[in-house]
């Protein structure tokens, strides 16, 4: 058992008392076979008039806090404790007829991927270029070396950048610049994957940064990565911002067809768009401590 603490912690500031209108919160992790959610709390400042849960159209714990009272900060903290105990080496039991590239996901399957397979900028050929230079040019690819020559290749070929401003630059971008975000690297693999007929997604999430991997990139913040869906193994995580495959050190919140779908936090106010000073992010991943490892 490997238990982890998050702390992340959201604040907005405004030169005078503005109104704030609804916020939409992605925070709550998804629950799985490797993380199990022990304990979750959500502390917002000023306190909102109402605190409701919903499931979004992909299954994603969505908090939607409502607000009365004015103010010239608004906080949220979001803290949690989970048991996350994923294989060092994932295992993928990909099916033979997958094992190769191309396959066919099949009739049934097709049905319900069809919009991660569907391109989100079909004009950027670049795109497709890029992607086929991973592909055997004897033919034959083996699906997973595919995807993990992909993965590395963004990791060791492209800068990693921080930028504090929301969104998400194009994939073109990301591939003349040779430089990005986590979310950026995400929708360029994402991206790259569809151009070559795979079903992929966005991940959003928390990274792990243990001391024996030289600190990841892509720590203190929130975190992006993808997912491929291949047949026999399900969905599989690819970060290309670490190079890592499989979720270790990676904690899933929420999964998107899009970017713009899974913002940890989005909302409004009312006031005078000067009135905003900016945002300030932190986020904490710790491992907890147990008497047992104190004591080995």
């Amino acid at each position: 058992m490997t238990l982890l603490s998050v702390r992340h912690e959201t604040v907005y500031r405004y030169e005078r008392p503005v109104q704030f209108g609804d916020h939409r919160m992605l925070l709550r992790p998804r629950d799985s076979m490797e993380q199990t959610l022990e304990s979750f709390g959500l502390a917002i400042r000023p306190k909102p008039a109402s605190l409701r849960w919903i499931h979004d159209v992909f299954g994603n714990g969505i908090a939607i806090a409502s607000f009365d009272e004015p103010g010239e900060e608004l906080r949220i903290v979001a803290t949690m404790v989970l048991d996350h105990t994923p294989e060092l080496t994932p295992a993928f039991e990909i099916e033979t007829r997958a094992k190769t590239y191309p396959f066919d996901y099949g009739d049934v399957d097709a049905i319900d991927l069809a919009p991660n397979l569907r391109r989100q900028f079909p004009e950027q050929t670049e795109v497709d270029a890029w992607a086929k230079r991973f592909l055997d040019p004897r033919g034959v690819t083996q699906t997973g070396h595919l995807l993990a020559t992909m993965t590395l290749g963004i990791k060791e070929s492209f800068n990693y950048l921080r930028r504090p401003d929301p969104g998400t630059q194009k994939p073109s971008m990301t591939l003349s610049t040779r430089a990005g975000t986590c979310r950026d690297f995400a929708l360029l693999m994402i991206e790259a994957a569809r151009s070559l007929g795979l079903a992929a997604r966005f991940v959003t999430g928390y990274l792990y940064s243990p001391a024996r991997d030289g600190n990841h990139r892509g720590g203190g913040a929130t975190h992006a990565w993808c997912q491929v869906y291949l047949p026999g193994a399900g969905w599989v995580e690819f970060d290309p911002t670490n190079g890592i495959i499989g979720t270790r050190d990676l904690i899933r919140v929420g999964v998107a067809r899009e970017p713009r779908q899974a913002i940890p936090i989005s909302g409004t106010f009312i006031g005078k768009k000067d009135d905003y000073l900016g945002m300030e992010v932190e986020v904490v991943v710790e491992r907890v401590v147990s008497p047992q490892d104190s004591m080995g």
